[in-house]
């Protein structure tokens, strides 16, 4: 007895109206078609069917339903052998009709994807999963017999050929297009090296307060992991070093601008004043769309260093702003510099932070924000450093980093018993110190045999000359691409989506960007067959890079170093009776060789006092490392604990 009341409700629940969604099994992928994720395949049983007939899609679609699933809600399964007939007749209606889904199952796929089937007016039709509108002939029963296919098809054809549907569409892709979040690039995973245990703490406890500072927590472990022999032989350096690596003060700030069609955009500025213990700070500013905070501290830790390298005592500093001169005109990068200024005149001075040139901030640039600055300030004063002599910097000041580094390769070579006449050397970049080290690299009788843009890389077999040297010069003036350069040499080649690392050499200038050299590249660089790598861009290799150089015996000259000209020369524009003494071309040269000179000898001093050979290829790198902490060290032992 109880089971056939069991039974009996069963069917009037079966009976009852339907006033949800059901799916109904056709075993399609929704993650195929993202506009399928809409709507489900649904259909609603009528309530005025007491025995489900074979020829009803309605029942068709409750057939096609979970086993025991009744509204939705999983019904207890009767009992096997029962004799009821109403059982019976559901039973064998439902077996029919999953043939029919198997036969229409891969037919009916590819047309799902765009549908749903609901109710309308007590009708089951065929909706549009876009629009939520129905065709004149979706009317027709959707899980017809085989003649019915042609009709749902046609169907079908006319609802997406509609107007309604057309502009369903249209409104859907825009919509899309509106929130659509732009992809964000992730920060590069951080390579740690084996570290002592002491370096090992000071290196976490950086990683813990900025996990994501990825350019700056490099650069640091490269400091770190050089001077280990230092903390290992005097543990009252551990305490300095973790006060080091904490910037002095930090600047975040907006600065928004107009366009010339009037229209108002904003970018981020920034400012790191890392440290003051030798001296007012002194570092570059870089326009440029890749800047962040961590690329102002990782570039402000690395000025530290170079200054503190010098005889000149100065702090460190770097900055600048995300936005991007390329492809703005002359007012646009005027109203930009003007706005910058505004914020950040509030911390500079002869006696606080003196902004130098760096990617993507030029003559021009400078010229813009000197100019604010002398308004907002109402004083004409020389800590700018640039190279326009009327209000501040050396008449080579751009030329002086670029000179710097081919000097300092031949110093390394010459320790090497070789010279730079007839090596083949290769450049990636081609801004202004890429130039300058190519028209150098002509004077000592090299042979350059690349540059490079942010597209490819231009190589000119035969070397380039002075007459080419020229060309390209003024390709660079007209801001056109180093393609142009094969209209008139064209044995000369371009190569697209590539940096000159495989191209045979002697000797190697990274002159681009940070981390421009990864994994792949420096096994390019070893299996080319250079064994020198002058370092033009703060740290250009990656630590994985680093590793694969140094196992091959590349000899390595940190930036550090090699910027020693640059910084000379930048140093000699602050002193007094600079702007009243005369220095001529060979005057200057004269003084940054010197420069460079020192800044070796005292490198490799630094290390052999450390246990550092001078035939390690790191030896350098270390050692520039280790007496710039160590100098760096003394006055923050001198000045106290602030």
């Amino acid at each position: 007895m109880n089971s056939a009341m069991d039974e009996i409700n069963l069917l009037r629940q079966a009976q009852r109206p339907h006033h949800h969604l059901t799916d109904i099994d056709l075993e399609i992928d929704q993650c195929e078609d993202p506009s399928f994720s809409g709507g489900a395949l649904v259909g609603v049983s009528s309530p005025h069917d007491p025995v489900v007939p074979a020829d009803d899609h309605k029942s068709f679609l409750i057939s096609c339903s979970q086993p025991g699933m009744v509204n939705g809600q999983l019904q207890p399964t009767p009992p096997q052998g029962e004799e009821h007939e109403g059982m019976l007749r559901l039973q064998g209606h439902t077996k029919k009709k999953k043939k029919v889904v198997k036969k229409w199952r891969e037919e009916w796929a590819d047309t799902y994807r765009w549908a749903y089937v609901a109710v309308h007016d007590n009708t089951s039709r065929i909706f549009c999963t876009v629009c939520k509108e129905y065709g004149r002939k979706h009317r027709r029963n959707p899980y017809g017999n085989e003649g019915s296919r042609n009709m749902q098809m046609s169907a079908l054809e006319e609802h997406n050929n509609s107007l309604l549907h057309k502009e369903a569409l249209r409104l859907q892709s825009a919509s899309k297009e509106k929130v659509q979040t732009p992809e964000i690039e992730m920060p590069m995973p951080i390579y740690v090296k084996a570290l002592s245990k002491t370096a090992a703490s000071i290196l976490e406890s950086v990683l813990k307060k900025d996990p994501h500072e990825a350019e700056f927590i490099q650069s640091i472990q490269e400091v770190v992991h050089s001077i280990e022999p230092v903390l290992v032989k005097s543990s009252q350096y551990v305490q300095i070093l973790e006060r080091l690596l904490e910037p002095e003060r930090c600047f975040i700030f907006r600065v928004p601008w107009l366009d010339d069609r009037g229209e108002a955009h904003v970018n981020r500025g920034f400012r790191v004043q890392f440290s003051q213990a030798l001296g007012p700070c002194r570092g570059g500013l870089r326009f440029h769309p890749s800047m962040n905070l961590s690329v102002a501290k990782f570039l402000a830790f690395e000025q530290t260093f170079k200054n503190a390298l010098s005889l000149y005592k100065l702090g460190g500093a770097a900055g600048g702003s995300d936005f991007d001169p390329k492809g703005k005109s002359e007012s646009e990068v005027m109203r930009f510099c003007q706005s910058f200024m505004d914020e950040l005149y509030r911390y500079l001075g002869p006696d606080q932070d003196f902004p130098a040139e760096d990617v993507g901030v030029g003559p021009r640039e400078m010229g813009f924000l000197f100019g604010q600055y002398r308004r907002l300030s109402g004083y004409f004063q020389g800590n700018f450093t640039g190279p326009k002599m009327v209000w501040s910097g050396s008449s080579i000041r751009t030329e002086a980093t670029g000179y710097g580094l081919v000097f300092f390769a031949r110093v390394v070579l010459a320790d090497m018993n070789k010279e730079l006449k007839g090596l083949r050397c290769v450049i990636s970049g081609s801004g202004k110190i890429a130039m300058h080290v190519l028209e150098k690299l002509l004077s000592c009788e090299a042979i350059p045999l690349t540059v490079s843009d942010s597209k490819g890389y231009l190589l000119d077999g035969d070397g380039f000359d002075y007459v080419k040297y020229s060309v390209l010069r003024n390709i660079k003036a007209q801001q056109k691409s180093l393609k142009e350069y094969l209209k008139t040499f064209p044995r000369a080649k371009y190569i697209d989506d590539a940096k000159p690392w495989g191209e045979q050499c002697d000797v190697a200038f990274p002159c681009a960007s940070q981390n421009e050299i990864d994994q792949g590249e420096a096994l390019a660089i070893v299996s080319s067959g250079c064994r020198v790598l002058i370092e033009c861009s703060n740290m250009p290799c990656t630590a994985q890079a680093v590793d694969i150089l140094r196992k091959a015996k590349v000899h390595v000259a940190p930036a550090k170093a090699t910027a020693a000209g640059g910084v000379a020369v930048g140093e000699l524009e602050l002193s007094p009776e600079f702007s009243s003494m005369q220095w001529s071309l060979e005057d200057f040269e004269n003084k940054i060789q010197e420069a460079v000179k020192q800044t070796y000898e005292r490198s490799l001093k630094a290390a052999l006092d450390y246990g550092i050979m001078k035939e390690n290829p790191e030896s350098l790198v270390h050692g520039a490392n280790i007496s710039a902490f160590l100098n760096i060290a003394q006055a923050m032992t001198d000045q106290g604990c602030v």
